[in-house]
């Protein structure tokens, strides 16, 4: 299997996911973002990020704007896990969409935050072709998530 892309934070970077992730926690939520707590998938322990969730045709969807992180990884192996603002916790399955299936759910994601992560996805913007979308599907796993009632 070929290496798989991770764009990892830096310190600064880091600094401010675990801010973002608190003011999640606490109720305050930046243009929609929620922290994703998913079990690791060595440990068993939740481990915590902050993510953009997707609101999509069939969706939420969960978008890795960096690749295959951490998070991406242990969500796979869990099959799903829990988004959190403030005190409103919801319980959630996820299915990874093949590739074919990324270029509209890209497309949306970058129009409404390209401007926060366009930069993971190189040329790529909202209004680039299905082509070229295509062609980064793989560096960039999306999930759809269902919430539990």
């Amino acid at each position: 299997m070929a290496q798989q892309r991770y764009i990892k934070p830096g310190g600064f970077e880091a600094g401010m996911n675990r801010f973002i992730g608190w003011l999640a926690r606490r109720g305050l939520s930046l243009v929609g973002s929620a922290e994703l707590s998913v079990r690791g998938r060595k440990s068993g322990e939740w481990r915590r990020v902050p993510v953009n969730p997707l609101p999509y045709e069939g969706g939420p969807y969960l978008v890795s704007a960096r690749g295959h992180s951490e998070w991406v990884r242990n969500l796979r192996a869990a099959g799903g896990g829990r988004l959190q603002v403030g005190r409103k916790t919801r319980e959630f399955t996820a299915v990874e969409l093949p590739d074919e299936e990324k270029p509209v759910v890209l497309r949306t994601y970058l129009k409404k935050w390209g401007w926060e992560v366009g930069r993971f996805f190189g040329d790529v913007t909202a209004k680039s072709s299905d082509e070229e979308l295509l062609a980064a599907a793989h560096n960039h796993p999306v999930f759809r998530i269902t919430v539990k009632s």
